[in-house]
């Protein structure tokens, strides 16, 4: 376990008869006068347990909408989408219905889980040729011509329609309400929202959405200044009364797809009229008694399959938690399951290396073999064929056993950065997940579902008979961390937390991360040791800085015998509260 008893304290209290946590600071001595202390943990919040339903999100707002939904009958399905509506009005920098999405869901009646890609196609007009007729030599984000189709909305329709017992015009009525009345800006969200300004500033629909007028100028809204957004809630409004074909065969899809057109897109309303979520079966391994489960291809979930078995015949617990031994051990094993990443992973339907391949006994032993314990690779070529992002993350449990994973996301803050005038969201640049390089799964064609980085997770306990489906297993957490490409990196160093160095989930979303960048830098959060620093300077690591918050937000509920435990990452503004 790890020691932080220095850095916070702990006050619990009830909200509206809910178990929540919050966390109250203390002051740490510092070393020496005149020097900031560096904090020896990220933690800040006890674990919250809870005997019927349980909601882990970002927000405040959209964990207490999702617990109002299982509150009055509704299920974990329900209120997932619930809060995700909520969370694309009080977190529209980061998600929305001009995004994708994922989920795996534990269905309680089935007793298995199901996967499902709610992610967008490329339009019919994104052709390689084009794009380097362009002068184009990789992909622009933050612009028009790295928008692919929103699937999101469907999926959101999808999930409902088979697992959920309301409508999608009910589930839309809390975020409605927010959009039309306001709320008051969130310290981190601010942040982020800051952060975002300059992109605002450069797409009219955009400024006008999301920048509120300060005399004769705009700005981003502050920490606890109400915001209000009364385009989207008119734009939610005709789909609760005409469901989601207004956008996909209607009047608001129209609206995208002429100004799309307009700033040089290529997306079509026939591109719209197709699209299509996919029901899939989740990929897994297994590791010290558990399976753990991703989705598979077309997004990054099988590198943390990969990395947890090419992790699994070391003695990590000997090496200890967040040592230099420890640490360099994962940085390279992320560095090998990246490159087979960027080589082999894309739409699953161009496919050349199945996925059952990269996670084969030979090909993990292969990979493993260029570990190197004493020196940092500078350069990771993909392994053998052989066989010839900016994002949400919720997840809510309730009492008839349903749990589910969600992730929804825009790929960059505000996404392409391009907000159709009077729709109120901002649409996605999921496009840039493709590589223009020729020959490559990923390689940039119309119809193709691009690269993506959104991985929801879930683990089970296997049974003696495990079955492709997760059948006959026992359901045990619902978890996901958000942040692009510190995913797939930010799911095994949460598990390892758990399943190796037995901390509970709470202490394993507030111990400190690494995340590596590209070739030899890697990025410590502040807790880490300067000495472990040193070390792995010695061993040709990069240490070096980064502002903002570049190791993403977690978020996890554990089915415990009766009831749930569940944690929310002091890294963002939401909490995880049950009843």
């Amino acid at each position: 376990m790890p020691n932080d008893q220095t850095a916070r304290s702990m006050l619990r209290f009830p909200l509206r008869g809910r178990s929540a946590a919050i966390m109250v600071p203390l002051i740490v001595a510092g070393a020496a006068a005149g020097q900031a202390p560096r904090s020896p943990t990220m933690a800040g919040r006890s674990p919250v347990y809870a005997p019927h339903g349980v909601a882990a999100t970002s927000q405040p707002l959209a964990t207490e909408a999702a617990l109002g939904v299982l509150e009055h009958g509704g299920n974990a399905i329900d209120a997932a989408v619930t809060a995700a509506a909520v969370l694309s009005v009080v977190e529209p920098m980061m998600t929305g219905i001009g995004g994708d999405l994922f989920a795996i869901v534990w269905s309680a009646k089935e007793k298995r889980l199901v996967g499902l890609n709610a992610s967008g196609r490329a339009g019919a007009l994104m052709t390689r040729d084009e794009l380097l007729r362009r002068g184009r030599t990789q992909i622009v984000g933050r612009s028009a011509e790295s928008i692919t189709v929103p699937g999101a909305l469907a999926g959101w329709q999808a999930l409902l329609a088979r697992y959920g017992t309301i409508t999608l015009a009910k589930a839309i009525q809390p975020a409605i309400r927010y959009a039309d009345e306001g709320f008051p800006v969130t310290p981190v969200i601010s942040q982020d929202w800051l952060g975002a300004a300059g992109v605002l500033e450069h797409d009219d629909g955009a400024r006008a959405t999301f920048l509120v007028a300060d005399g004769s100028t705009r700005r981003t809204p502050r920490a606890g200044e109400w915001f209000r957004n009364r385009d989207y809630a008119r734009t939610l409004r005709s789909i609760a009364s005409g469901g989601t074909r207004v956008f996909y065969d209607g009047t608001l899809g129209a609206k995208v797809v002429s100004r799309v057109h307009e700033l040089g897109g290529f997306l079509t309303m026939e591109d719209l009229r197709k699209n299509q979520p996919a029901w899939v079966t989740p990929i897994s391994v297994d590791f010290k008694g558990y399976r753990v489960w991703e989705l598979p291809p077309n997004n990054q979930g099988i590198a943390t399959l990969e990395m947890l078995k090419m992790l699994e015949p070391y003695d990590l617990l000997a090496l200890g938690h967040n040592s230099s031994a420890y640490l360099h051990l994962l940085i390279e094993a992320k560095k090998l399951a990246y490159a087979d990443l960027a080589r082999y992973v894309g739409d699953a339907d161009h496919l050349t290396v199945p996925p059952n391949h990269l996670l084969s006994d030979q090909f993990i032993g292969e990979r493993r073999s260029h570990i190197d314990r004493a020196h940092a690779a500078t350069r990771v070529d993909p392994g053998p064929a052989l066989t010839s992002s900016e994002t949400i993350y919720l997840t809510v449990a309730d009492s008839a056993g349903n749990m589910v994973s969600f992730i929804n996301s825009l790929f960059d803050e505000f996404g392409s950065g391009v907000v159709v005038p009077g729709t109120g969201f901002a649409l996605h640049d999921r496009g840039a997940g493709f590589t223009l390089e020729a020959g490559l799964p990923n390689t940039v064609a119309p119809g193709k579902r691009p690269f993506h980085t959104l991985i929801p997770g879930f683990v089970t306990r296997p049974s003696s008979q495990p079955q492709a489906d997760g059948r006959g297993d026992e359901p045990w957490m619902s978890f996901g961390l958000m942040g692009g490409a510190m995913q797939a990196q930010g799911h095994v160093q949460f598990l390892l937390n758990l399943l190796v160095f037995g901390m509970n989930v709470q202490q394993s979303m507030d111990a400190a991360r690494f995340r590596h960048l590209e070739g030899t830098r890697v990025v410590l959060e502040a807790p880490i040791a300067d000495s472990v620093r040193a070390a792995l300077t010695a061993l040709g690591h990069e240490i070096t800085t980064m502002r903002g918050q570049p190791f993403g937000g977690s978020q996890a509920i554990i089915k415990l015998p009766r009831g749930y435990m569940a944690g929310s990452d002091p890294r963002k503004d939401g909490y995880a509260g049950g009843y």
